[in-house]
């Protein structure tokens, strides 16, 4: 009789052990469908994020080349502008130096 409850008690114990390893098996995947839906919504997070920062720093060095283009162009407005200046300067420069005040100023 002995040997005719070791086998039940061996197969129940078997049974337990495969009900434990199936539920064991069952919940680590719902675990990795979770976490991996969670992985590919944060990959996809991440690659937005590196969207947005490439997008942003698009937009920066677009607008520091649009700054140096419209400094260029002030600099060249200006060495155009400086050459004209210095032409009207010279011809009133000599006025206030040959007017007929500034000599009749010390004669006086």
């Amino acid at each position: 009789m002995g040997k005719q409850y070791n086998k039940v008690q061996k197969r129940r114990r078997r049974k337990q052990y495969f009900k434990r390893r199936r539920e064991q098996s069952k919940s680590n995947m719902a675990l990795k469908k979770s976490s991996g839906s969670a992985s590919g919504s944060a990959k996809k997070a991440a690659k937005k994020a590196v969207k947005k920062a490439a997008k942003k720093a698009a937009k920066k060095a677009a607008k520091k080349a649009a700054k140096k283009t419209a400094k260029k162009a002030v600099k060249k407005a200006a060495k155009k502008a400086a050459p004209e200046v210095a032409g009207e300067k010279p011809a009133e420069s000599p006025a206030p130096e040959g007017s007929p005040e500034g000599q009749d100023s010390p004669a006086e």
